[in-house]
C-alpha cells in the first residue's frame, strides 16, 4: 500500500532543498498562472499557517470563494521571509495535512503537482520522488481527468522516464513530471498543453 504522507513529506522536503540551492530564482514565473515561485511555496504552506478560525476569517473576506482566497493569501504570503517558507515545507505539520474532502491522495496529488509548478519553469529535476510522481499519474487518470477538467478521450499518454503508460489513442510522451503537469491543465514552457473540457 502507498504511503501518500512519506511521500508527501519526501516531496515537500526535496522541494525546499532544491530551492534553497535556488534561492536567487523565487520571483521567477512558476507554471500557475499569475504566480511566481514564491508565491507557490507561500500557497503549498498555508495550511500549516491558518488556524481554522484564521482560515474562516479568511473565507468571509473572499466572500467564499476558495479560488479568491488561494490567490490573495499565496500572493500575500509570498513576502514571507525564504527561511520561514522553507522551513514550513519541511515542518511535519504539513507532511501530515489533508486537504478537507481530499484525504491523503489528496495530499500528495497537491505537493506533487505544486512542487513541479516551481520546479518545471526553472528547469529543475522534480523534487518528488519517482514513486510521488507515478502514483499521482495513477491518481488523475483514474479520475478521467476530471480532477483538472483535461479532456483525455483518444489519447496514449506515456513516460519517457518510467515504464508507466495510460490509455489508447493519440500518443502524448513526456518525462512523468510535465505529464502531471498536463493532466493538472499546466502550459509547459514552450506553451504544450492538453484541450480542457467544457466546464473545466
Amino acid at each position: 500500500m502507498t504511503d501518500h504522507h512519506a511521500l508527501v513529506a519526501a516531496t515537500c522536503d526535496g522541494l525546499a532543498d532544491a530551492l534553497e540551492r535556488s534561492v536567487d530564482r523565487w520571483d521567477e514565473p512558476s507554471l500557475c498562472e499569475g504566480w511566481p515561485v514564491r508565491a507557490v511555496v507561500a500557497h503549498m504552506t498555508m495550511a500549516v499557517r491558518l488556524t481554522p478560525e484564521r482560515f474562516g476569517a479568511e473565507m468571509a473576506a473572499a466572500g467564499g470563494d476558495f479560488h479568491r482566497l488561494s490567490d490573495t493569501v499565496a500572493l500575500r504570503d509570498a513576502g514571507l521571509p525564504r527561511e520561514d517558507l522553507l522551513g514550513q515545507l519541511r515542518s511535519t505539520e504539513l507532511h501530515a495535512w489533508e486537504p478537507p474532502g481530499g484525504g491523503a491522495a489528496g495530499a500528495l496529488t497537491h505537493a506533487v503537482v505544486h512542487s513541479l509548478d516551481a520546479t518545471v519553469p526553472l528547469g529543475l529535476p522534480a523534487a518528488a520522488p519517482p514513486d510521488a510522481v507515478v502514483a499521482v499519474l495513477d491518481l488523475l487518470t483514474g479520475a478521467g481527468g476530471a480532477m483538472f477538467g483535461v479532456e483525455l478521450g483518444g489519447l496514449r499518454l506515456e513516460a519517457t522516464d518510467t515504464a508507466w503508460g495510460w490509455g489508447a489513442g493519440e500518443v502524448v510522451s513526456a518525462d512523468s513530471g510535465s505529464l502531471v503537469s498536463l493532466l493538472a491543465a499546466r502550459t509547459l514552457p514552450g506553451g504544450r498543453a492538453l484541450a480542457r473540457t467544457a466546464t473545466g
